[in-house]
């Protein structure tokens, strides 16, 4: 008989469970949404919620203790500064776990484990705040504004464009004029050259 034998083994030794157990707490926390067995997700229910509540009480000796279990700082902070948050008005029960159909390959029954107000989350994070949404129309006709402005550019390089070639032309002629005179100056040392041999 299994009597006062509570929990799964899942097949592991306990520093292996514990590890797995901390690794999905802290997924979990990190994504605020998981898939994985039902068996896990049972098991790992009671701990996150441990650390929402942790998160809830909120002071510095509640932070060491979730920073005890959890792997990722981060997660910590975001557990701290906005999962619990969310949660402040509700005694309890922040996580939901829902069963999807069985693995394809080995048939273990599987489940989705979430925070409760995952969607609510998702749906602040997706539409932008009220400041930003005002000052999108704004941008937008600042935008049209240098449309029109990006039209008169294109004749102004066409103009930059002529006159940019006044100098080139300028140089080119600088050069033939350097040409000129080195070939005035062979023509000179030529004719002396010529002087000298008579």
């Amino acid at each position: 008989m299994r009597h006062r034998k509570a929990g799964r083994h899942l097949g592991r030794d306990s520093a292996h469970r514990k590890a797995l157990y901390r690794n999905l707490v802290t997924d979990l926390l990190r994504y605020e949404r998981i898939t994985t067995t039902d068996a896990k997700a049972r098991e790992i229910r009671p701990i996150a919620e441990k650390m929402i509540t942790l998160g809830r009480r909120g002071d510095l000796h509640a932070r060491r203790q979730a920073l005890r279990y959890i792997y990722d700082r981060y997660v910590v902070e975001k557990l701290f500064d906005d999962i619990a948050p969310r949660m402040a008005d509700r005694p309890g029960g922040y996580l939901r776990i829902t069963r999807l159909e069985p693995r394809k390959g080995d048939g273990a029954s599987m489940a989705v484990i979430e925070t409760v107000d995952y969607q609510e989350a998702l749906d602040l994070a997706e539409e932008p705040p009220a400041d930003e949404a005002e000052a999108a129309p704004a941008l937008d006709a600042a935008d049209e504004t240098e449309a029109v402005d990006d039209s008169d550019e294109p004749e102004a390089s066409i103009e930059a464009e002529d006159d940019v070639e006044e100098p080139v032309a300028s140089v080119e002629t600088d050069e033939d004029e350097a040409e000129e005179a080195e070939a005035e100056s062979e023509d000179a040392a030529d004719e002396e050259a010529e002087d000298e041999e008579r």
